[in-house]
């Protein structure tokens, strides 16, 4: 389990009372740099970084999709496998709200509200993920097993 060294997050919190064994990773943040700058600063492979993205359907009924760094959502085939009629993402004014983190620091751990949360298949098969820990510049270093057990996500294919 890791440290008091840097602030605690609500995912921090989270993931210490689910017991998840895991280790804080910060990096210097750079605006608009996303999963690329962050693995680079870490040292690992962008395709064990995993974006948190806040989108919603037509009815705008909110959802967590986790992404591959270095991929892309499909979606319109996350439309598809939902049954929706269309899938956008939200706006970071949404997304806060519904998660209670701002954009670039938004985890699936300890959200303000309870979201579906859904996961690309991929991700799963992983020996260690790198995903947001509530903050800008924080990242937490995981196995994906781990995430499965307290987030119980969907797992679905819509990388492109």
């Amino acid at each position: 389990m890791s440290k008091d060294k840097f602030p605690v997050t609500n995912a921090i919190r989270f993931l210490r009372e689910h017991q998840v064994d895991f280790i804080e990773r910060p990096y210097g943040y750079e605006e608009k740099g996303g999963t690329e700058v962050a693995a680079r600063a870490l040292g690992v492979d962008e395709h064990l970084t995993v974006k948190t993205l806040v989108m919603e359907d037509e009815k705008k009924s909110p959802l967590i999709i986790l992404m591959h760094g270095d991929r892309e959502v499909s979606t319109r085939e996350l439309a598809r496998v939902l049954g929706a009629k269309s899938i956008t993402p939200c706006s970071s004014e949404m997304a806060l709200k519904h998660t209670g983190y701002r954009v670039g620091g938004i985890s699936p751990f300890g959200t303000k509200k309870q979201l579906p949360v859904y996961i690309e298949e991929t991700i799963l098969s992983l020996p260690r993920i790198f995903i947001n820990a509530g903050r800008r510049g924080l990242l937490c270093e995981m196995s994906p097993a781990d995430l499965v057990r307290v987030l119980k996500p969907i797992a679905v294919h819509v990388a492109r």
